[in-house]
Formats: structure tokens, sequence, C-alpha cells
């Protein structure tokens, strides 16, 4: 694990980019950005599309470490590259932002008002090209949709036993037990979900270091106690649909905890846009995010 790195995720002030879509949200991602889907033949021109638009963003002079923590990718950018350099590389060499990977491999189907990860059989594998591309840490992510406490801690049970994997590979896990922002009784599943975490970072090897990403509460500060955990070095917030006005105005209350905006990140940008255009949009959605990430 780079020591840099690490210091900066726990000390520093900003925000983390999520330039991770996968294969099944990138077609919704391009179609906002303004390309539709008869614009690519197959599925390696979609991701090729996918990534000139991260390129875009992570080359843009609006995208700087002073802003910016760290930058999630999806496997396929991790494995692409981005002026001569894989991203991973590019990030922190060039930019200064730490680089972590998205692991999981989508969501199974809901049962006990959950969507648990699918298996991950390939994690290992996985892991070791990690390595290789210098990646920091890892996100992994379920969605809770109900409340409905024994599936929210299985939620918590499955991504401490992923996570405990990622810690002994020697990566710092993001664990993203997502709460969708449209259950019923949020703050009914958001306490179960608390509690289980809490269980859960209770039995954690005090060696392990994790982070959260986490719905943004119904209650301000709800999360506190997880940050105070000594395992834990950050808890950051999705925009979970959202729009990036609301997403802000709901975070700015959260003291300590900060953004990992995909969806909200990229809101307003377009593939028609001048850079002039691209870059003052980017600058505007960046700043806004990061004064409600360090507002609280």
């Amino acid at each position: 694990m780079n020591s840099l790195q690490l210091e900066r995720m726990k000390n520093d002030k900003g925000f983390i980019a999520a330039l991770d879509q996968s294969g099944g949200s990138t077609p919704k991602a391009l179609a906002n950005y303004g390309i539709q889907k008869d614009s690519y033949k197959d599925e390696a021109e979609m991701f090729q599309l996918v990534h000139d638009m991260r390129k875009r963003i992570m080359q843009s002079p609006a995208f700087t470490k002073e802003r910016i923590l760290a930058a999630i990718l999806f496997e396929k950018t991790m494995d692409m590259k981005v002026d001569g350099k894989y991203s991973a590389d590019y990030l922190w060499e060039t930019k200064g932002i730490v680089p972590i990977l998205k692991v999981d491999k989508g969501l199974a189907e809901l049962a006990n008002g959950v969507q648990l990860m699918k298996p991950m059989p390939q994690l290992n594998e996985l892991l070791k090209r990690a390595k290789e591309r210098n990646i920091f840490g890892t996100k992994m992510r379920s969605v809770i949709k109900e409340v409905n406490e024994a599936g929210i801690k299985a939620v918590a049970a499955q991504q401490f036993e992923i996570a405990k994997i990622i810690c002994e590979a020697g990566f710092v896990p993001i664990i993203e037990p997502e709460v969708d922002i449209h259950t019923k009784n949020k703050a009914g599943a958001e306490a179960i979900l608390k509690q289980a975490l809490l269980d859960e970072l209770k039995n954690l090897d005090s060696q392990y270091k994790v982070m959260f990403k986490l719905t943004i509460p119904e209650e301000p500060n709800f999360y506190e106690a997880l940050m105070d955990s000594p395992s834990t070095i950050r808890c950051v917030a999705l925009s979970g649909g959202y729009s990036r006005e609301m997403a802000n105005e709901k975070l700015s209350k959260n003291h300590q905890l900060i953004a990992s905006f995909s969806r909200a990140l990229t809101e307003g940008l377009s593939v028609d846009q001048t850079d002039d255009a691209f870059n003052t949009m980017l600058d505007q959605s960046i700043q806004s995010i990061f004064d409600a990430s360090v507002a609280g």
C-alpha cells in the first residue's frame, strides 16, 4: 500500500470522483453525455467511447488534486491508457489523485428486500492485476430496497467478508451498501444498516482499514459512529439519483461526510461541447461538490 496515498485519503480535503460505470450502466451514462446507442455497433466501441469521456474528464484542467482526492475506475478503464500511461498511473503521477478500482460484478436478484453482490470468482486474479496497475483501493456495491433486517444484515456480512479478502491483498476496500433513496421508511433501513456495519466493524482485525460509501442519510451526521471507528479511513456519500443540487444540499449538512458522485459529477457535460465549455461546466460541478464536501 502506498503510504502517501493512505495519508492523502485520511487527511486531505476534497472528494472522490466516481468514473466507474459498468457495462450495464454505460449506455445510460453515454446517453446523458449525448451519445446514443445507435452511435456504436458493439460493446468494444461502447467502452472506447466511455473511456474517451472519462479521459476527457481526467485530462481537464478542472480535474485537480486540490479538489479531488481519488477517482474510482471501472476494470476496463484500469487497463486503458491516458497520455500513454495506464489510467491509475496517470491519475497519481500526473494529477496526484488516488486510483481506486470497482471490483464487484453487479447485483444479484432482489431477495429479502436487498440485492447482494453477484459472486466474484475471479476476484483474486483481479486484485493481482490491480496491484500491477498500482491501484490503492477497491469499491463494491450492494443495494437495500426495503426495511428487512435479515436482508440488511446479509448485505453487511457479505460486504465485510469480501472486504477482508481485499484487505489481506493489501488494498483499502470501500464498502458500499447503498440504501435506495425511494425506500419506504428509508431512515428505518439506515438504522438497521448502521448497527449491522458497527457489529461487523467490531469483528474486523485491527490491522485492516476500510472506507464506507453510503447514501446520504435522512438524519444529518447519522453515520458519525462509523467515522469514529479506528478502522475507518473515510466515509463518502453517493448521489443515489438525486440531482447535483439536491445531493450537494443534503451532503453539506453532514460533518466529515464527503462526496463520491458519478452521475451528479457529470451532469451537464456533453460530447458536443467545446473544450472551453466542457471544462467550464466540469469546473463548476467540481467546485460545487467540493464546497458541499467541506461544508460540514
